[in-house]
């Protein structure tokens, strides 16, 4: 039960004047804001966009009567911040981005969190983002015209502080009419056992295989020494953005490299009207690398063996399907947040290791 201090407000539209917090003496001031607090309202802006270096860039925090935008880039210590939240409930929307952004940071990993998108789904909602969520509970209509904004730039403009605060001044009442929809449909545990999947999910980052990296989508269809290309390209295009803090797209987008690939590998004319200087030489020095590998060193593409399924196998995963989507049926969810395709052919082909992925309600409502 929330204090009457706690209890949401419910104005239409935040303010625009919100100030930022630029120094360490600004973030002392509000810090007293959030000691009586059991939980507050979280989101974040990066700039991934605008750089290849990602970059933290903003911190929203709504909570009764007050809306705060924390700047990371002034420079001044953090840690007072992460202290403050220590052992309160962290309310986000689709958590998992922002927490793997706020651990990168220095921010420890919250205790207790509460994921709206992830509530939002497990009471049955056919669509769950920020957005449609609030045209639901307060129609309000949100404006997508700052979601690419670059949010490193300094000042940033009344509109990109209106959307910043925007993104939570509303969340905490969201999350009370989820949490009683929660205890309405009995489904708090299920709740609680994926949102703390999702902190145990963001304590890591995800490993990348970097002989794999370059493999991106638009090029899976190029083979031998266009492959080889395609990768000297690749590795060049990445250079120059790491050395630009560019994205990537910015040097070159991928379908021209894809385009450059084949072409030089057919030998015709390529000419990247944009490059100049050292940086088209870099790029045509790269293309003639991969030209010039001898057939040994062209990526290989190795096709896994597909596991041929037994026919107790298919009848296995056929059955599985018939119980997730009649359970799902009846909770009215969608049914892959209870089992997705290759999880219910995990469970047909590797029981063992699939098995204990699941969460205890997956595993009740499959019949484990």
């Amino acid at each position: 039960m929330m204090s009457a201090s706690e209890k949401p407000t419910h104005q239409r539209k935040p303010a625009h004047n919100t100030p930022l917090t630029e120094t360490a003496g600004d973030l002392d001031a509000i810090l007293p804001h959030f000691a009586p607090l059991t939980r507050i309202a979280v989101d974040t802006e990066a700039d991934s966009l605008h750089c290849y270096f990602e970059k933290l860039c903003l911190i929203q925090i709504s909570v009764p009567g007050h809306d705060f935008l924390i700047d990371p880039l002034a420079g001044y210590d953090l840690s007072p911040l992460w202290k403050s939240w220590h052992g309160k409930e962290l309310i986000f929307h689709g958590a998992d981005y922002d927490l793997r952004l706020l651990r990168r940071t220095g921010c420890p990993m919250p205790a207790r969190i509460f994921d709206t998108m992830i509530a939002a789904r497990i009471t049955g909602l056919p669509e769950f983002s920020y957005a449609a969520l609030m045209d639901r509970y307060f129609q309000i209509k949100i404006a997508k015209a700052s979601q690419k904004a670059n949010w490193a730039r300094r000042p940033l403009s009344p509109q990109m502080i209106e959307y910043a605060v925007g993104d939570t001044h509303h969340l905490a009442a969201i999350r009370d009419i989820l949490d009683a929809e929660l205890d309405r449909l009995g489904r708090r545990m299920w709740f609680e056992q994926l949102c703390e999947r999702a902190i145990r999910a963001a304590e890591n980052d995800k490993e990348i295989d970097p002989d794999q990296t370059w493999r991106v989508p638009g090029s899976g269809h190029l083979r031998d020494r266009a492959a080889a290309i395609f990768r000297e390209l690749w590795k060049w295009r990445d250079e120059e953005a790491r050395r630009a803090d560019r994205p990537t797209f910015h040097i070159l987008h991928t379908d021209a490299l894809v385009d450059a690939a084949v072409k030089f590998d057919a030998g015709e004319r390529v000419e990247i009207r944009h490059l100049r200087g050292s940086r088209a030489h870099k790029f045509f020095e790269a293309a003639e690398c991969g030209r010039s590998l001898p057939q040994s060193e062209w990526p290989k593409f190795e096709r896994k063996p597909r596991l041929r399924p037994t026919r107790e196998q298919l009848d296995r995963i056929e059955a599985l399907k018939k119980i997730r989507d009649k359970a799902a049926n009846e909770h009215k969810l969608d049914p892959s947040l209870i089992a997705p395709k290759a999880t219910l052919e995990g469970l047909a082909f590797r029981p063992e290791e699939t098995l204990p992925r699941l969460l205890p309600w997956q595993r009740e409502l499959l019949g484990f």
